[in-house]
């Protein structure tokens, strides 16, 4: 199948001929879909803080954090073209509204004044839909979300990559230091870095803080083959394989090099203006506490396992495990004797945990909160996109009352402080398959489990309920003309 050139293009990207061939066993076999129990519900999986538990919560926050490292970590990568489908539609020639909504709107929009001075006639809505992505105006279409400018403010404007610089001194503080890591494309880092040594040093007097900004890249040892329709491997015109970057789940291969206490995970494009940013705050706050409480009585049990086990024990766990941890324990588990309980419970316990945000659905998109079935009949908490549902399942996403907005907090240490192996927690068959095109042919492209999907699989998972006002993506330009987006 493989020739030596093919051996010697896997070698150059680091992935091994076996890797390959067994991503081409998911496209024959195909990835099954997830063994839905039910959708996650307030009282059923989520948890509906009180205020006073909230407050509580909030105000601990800056005492249970301190010592500990902390780091945000934003997927940055790929480019907006997505976001601009509309103008894309409207300077082909086609009827679009929304375009025509931004072109009418234009002054609203944060990047108004650069796109003045690109010369363009303000009255020709189809020249300013070109001006807007086309590289002889902003070339917004090719640009990552976070280089471009979301919100305008007295002093000046700003990108989604300093919306998440203030974030990250008013609530993932280190002392007066910030960390963020941002994982980008390699043709856009130097631009990254370009925009932090402009602005990074005022932001850093604004907040009296010292701002430790990192990047990664998407590794190429994640890419996945791809194939024809009869799974035979698809080959560029001069004869080479064509390998495709395998979506955000590669990424776990990035968040596995961090080795903070805390990390905050959250999506580039999803920030506020800074006049409405309390509740962002207040909730990462909430999450990130939830989490350590977590961590310390799970720590705390797993010291007393290390001493030895009883059934004082064993019974303590289980509640635990079932009440705060959000595992049910499957039937069987009840005729196993003290030991295999012990030992059971103890693989339970000792794992990466997350904490989830989790907003009641309006109409949004995004993956939801479900409970999983598992092999050995227990059930767990999972983000699962409608992709990975079966037909028949499908009734029970309409019952779904929460979306995922990719709000996470994060512990991947464990209780002797050491960093868990982040790969032996990934379901590999969560990946997806679907229909993409190249030099005109149709291809078959493979990603592997998603970040918060099934590359999380196996870690312990709390959901809770925060509001949406929390959640401010913006996935097409004309989000960028929400209130949310312009105050």
């Amino acid at each position: 199948m493989f020739s030596e050139h093919d051996l010697e293009q896997m070698k150059r990207k680091g992935i091994g001929e076996e890797t390959v061939r067994g991503q081409i066993e998911n496209f024959k076999r195909g990835f099954p879909f997830l063994p839905i129990d039910r959708p996650v519900t307030v009282g059923d999986g989520i948890l509906r803080l009180d205020p006073n538990r909230i407050a509580t919560l909030c105000c601990c926050y800056e005492s249970m954090t301190r010592g500990k490292s902390i780091v945000k970590f934003v997927p940055a990568s790929g480019a907006a073209t997505r976001m601009f489908k509309d103008l894309y539609e409207y300077i082909e020639g086609r009827p679009n509204a929304a375009a025509e909504r931004v072109c009418d709107n234009i002054a609203d929009m944060a990047f108004y004044d650069d796109l003045c001075k690109t010369g363009v006639d303000m009255t020709d809505r189809k020249a300013v839909a070109e001006a807007i992505v086309d590289d002889k105006g902003l070339g917004y279409g090719k640009l990552p979300k976070g280089l471009l400018l979301f919100h305008r403010y007295d002093d000046g404007v700003a990108t989604p990559f300093e919306e998440h610089l203030v974030e990250g001194a008013l609530y993932a503080r280190s002392g007066d230091r910030v960390s963020i890591h941002f994982t980008v494309s390699p043709e856009h880092r130097a631009e990254f870095e370009k925009l932090a040594a402009r602005v990074v040093p005022g932001y850093q007097k604004l907040y009296g803080v010292t701002y430790d900004i990192s990047y990664s890249e998407q590794m190429p040892s994640t890419d996945t083959i791809a194939v024809n329709e009869d799974f035979t491997p698809f080959r560029q015109n001069d004869g080479s394989l064509v390998f495709r970057p395998a979506g955000h789940g590669a990424l776990i291969a990035n968040l596995d090099k961090l080795a903070s206490d805390i990390i905050f995970i959250k999506t580039v494009d999803n920030v506020t203006h800074r006049s409405l940013i309390d509740d962002t705050v207040k909730y990462k706050k909430l999450l990130a506490a939830l989490l350590i409480e977590l961590q310390d009585k799970t720590f705390a049990l797993l010291r007393r396992f290390d001493a030895g086990c009883d059934h004082e024990l064993i019974e303590e766990t289980t509640r635990f495990v079932e009440k705060k941890l959000m595992h049910t324990l499957p039937d069987s588990f009840s005729s196993l004797d003290d030991g295999q309980k012990c030992a059971a419970l103890r693989a339970i316990l000792n794992r990466p945990i997350r904490v989830c945000g989790m907003v009641r659905n309006e109409g949004e998109p995004g993956g939801g909160p479900f409970w999983v079935r598992g092999a050995d009949g227990s059930c767990s908490l999972q983000i699962a996109e409608s992709s990975q549902i079966s037909p028949q399942d499908k009734p029970l996403m309409h019952k779904s009352t929460h979306f995922n907005p990719v709000d996470l907090v994060c512990g991947i240490k464990d209780y002797k402080g050491d960093k868990f192996d982040l790969g032996k927690f990934v379901d590999p068959q969560t990946g997806f398959i679907s229909k993409k095109s190249k030099e005109g042919r149709d291809l078959l492209a493979q990603e592997l489990p998603g970040l918060w999907n099934g590359a999380m699989a196996d870690w312990t998972t709390v959901f809770v309920e925060v509001p949406i006002s929390t959640f401010n993506p913006v996935k097409t330009v004309t989000d960028l003309l929400r209130p949310t987006h312009q105050q």
